[in-house]
């Protein structure tokens, strides 16, 4: 018999890579049953396992803005539900002040209960996977409208929405619930296919972790659920020691500012990371919720760790985070938060690099491209250039930090959508330059064969992304479109344009900024 007071090293590897293997497994299933473009190809998704207090134990290496801030929804669902929540229920949320990211961002929430605990009145465990909605509603089709101004004109909210009651599936309801909204789901039955994907998700990490409390007993399963995240703990507290103060002030495209401070306290081996002085609550929809601020921080120190760990909310204990309510990063009900989720999260996460001085601006932006009517709804993101570091250079087009998808396939877009990849390539000389240079970003052109609407979402067409030590910024992104007649039309950072059959709109995306004074270049 093993002792379960303290870990034993080896079966702190098994455990640690058993919970993220369930994880992953779930990840399979719900690309390979998911319907819509967005899970299936371009694996917008996440998924995850949770104690019964709700705290993040492993995750697949999904997406981080996701991974970051599902643990808010499910203890949002404990204290919400509490005593209601029986054995084969399933629960559906994206309520951005419930732990939600933004709207298109739906999880589905499995409380476990396991045969031989049937004595036991509340879940052992939670598993959740959260998948972007290809549209959930709203103003604009792929529900990721550029101008909304309050949460309501971006979709539909789902708080802790009864989605399967004791094994029965509840589609009248969740049908009903899509299609009664002033801007209602464009396209239920695929939502609903998509939930039944994320549902299929859930039950094989219901079943895996079913395996493994049969294989090592319940005892054992749940203490090493905690020994993982005292081992993530003491892993951030490790990065920690060798961190310095620091401070930086970002500006957005938009004229709002993040502030950060980061104060290091040696003796506790913790850090409080104080955003007092970020641009208050914004009329835009560039407001990051709550939840998505505490998964950039979380991700900023998962990062500084070499270990080879699961991201988890062990990594959270060592952190004290201040952000004032009613600012741009702890926003209050009704504020519009679709960009809050794709852009302000990579600003966090650059502004604390920056703090750090570990690491130079990324691209910044996630290129937020979403186009449709009634009948298409479709959307991407695009990728960019990383920024670069103390010791290495940026990376050309990659997406970075917060995301982690794929772009779809040209041939099924193509099949699927009618558009046309006109062209796809990287854009030289975008990288800041500098001892070590920042990474290239990338020019998109899709041109549109038949009338839809297109809107871009998109961050750092005015201010470039920042070199640090000397080296020089990344250039700016640019939005266009180009007519069928020749002509071009110049786009901001946020714009929705009427696109006719044989119009172009073109991406180009930011380079990451530059990292020490490149040496070799003389002084001008």
């Amino acid at each position: 018999m093993y002792t379960t007071s303290q870990p034993d090293p080896v079966r702190l590897e098994i455990f640690k890579n058993l919970y993220q293997f369930i994880a992953e497994q779930m990840g399979i299933v719900l690309q390979n049953t998911a319907t819509s473009v967005n899970i299936k190809e371009r694996l917008d998704f996440s998924c995850a396992i949770f104690d019964a207090s709700g705290l993040l134990v492993a995750n697949a290496p999904h997406i981080p803005v996701h991974l970051g801030s599902m643990s808010e929804s499910v203890r949002c669902l404990i204290n919400d539900q509490g005593d209601t929540i029986k054995p084969g229920n399933i629960y559906l949320s994206n309520n951005p002040y419930n732990g939600g990211t933004h709207l298109p961002d739906v999880t589905a929430i499995t409380p476990v209960f396991l045969e031989r605990s049937k004595n036991i009145p509340s879940p052992l465990f939670f598993v959740a996977s959260r998948g972007h909605q290809a549209d959930i509603g709203g103003i604009t089709p792929g529900s990721m409208p550029p101008h909304s101004t309050t949460v309501a004109e971006e979709g539909i909210i789902f708080d802790n929405f009864l989605l399967v009651a004791q094994g029965d599936f509840q589609e009248t309801a969740v049908r009903n619930f899509l299609l009664n909204h002033p801007y209602p789901s464009r396209n239920p039955d695929q939502n609903i296919a998509d939930f039944k994907a994320q549902i299929a998700a859930n039950e094989r990490g219901v079943q895996e972790l079913g395996k493994m409390v049969k294989q090592y007993g319940l005892e054992t399963v749940k203490a090493y659920m905690q020994f993982v995240q005292d081992n993530a703990e003491e892993s951030v507290r490790r990065a920690i020691d060798v961190l310095q103060n620091g401070s930086f002030i970002y500006e957005m495209d938009s004229g709002s500012k993040i502030q950060v401070k980061v104060i290091i306290d040696r003796e506790n081996r913790s850090a409080k990371i104080d955003f007092t002085g970020t641009s208050a609550q914004l009329n835009s929809n560039f407001n990051a919720p709550k939840a998505v601020t505490q998964a950039a921080v979380l991700y900023v120190f998962r990062t500084l760790v070499d270990d080879n760990i699961p991201l988890n909310a062990g990594c959270l204990k060592p952190l004290e985070i201040i952000i004032p309510e009613g600012c741009m990063l702890n926003p209050i009900y009704p504020a519009a938060v679709v960009a809050g989720n794709v852009e302000t999260s990579q600003t966090i996460v650059d502004a604390l690099y920056g703090a750090l001085g570990v690491m130079a601006a990324s691209q910044g932006t996630m290129n937020n491209f979403t186009f449709g009517n009634q009948k298409y709804q479709y959307y991407e993101t695009i990728c960019g250039g990383s920024g670069a570091g103390a010791n290495f250079d940026g990376t050309d087009a990659v997406h970075t930090h917060m995301t982690n998808s794929r772009l779809t396939d040209p041939e099924v877009l193509e099949t699927r959508y009618p558009v046309q990849v006109e062209s796809f390539s990287l854009r030289p000389h975008s990288g800041g330059k500098g001892k070590y240079s920042g990474g290239d970003g990338v020019i998109r052109r899709i041109k549109f064969l038949e009338p839809m609407t297109a809107n871009i979402l998109s961050s750092h067409r005015l201010v470039p992304p920042f070199g640090l030590n000397g080296g020089e910024a990344g250039q700016i992104g640019r939005n266009w479109v180009q007519r069928q007649n020749g002509t071009e039309e110049d786009l901001g950072s946020t714009a929705t344009v009427e696109m006719q059959p044989g119009d172009i709109f073109v991406i180009e995306t930011p380079g990451g900024g530059g990292f020490g004074a490149n040496i070799l270049t003389p002084p001008s």
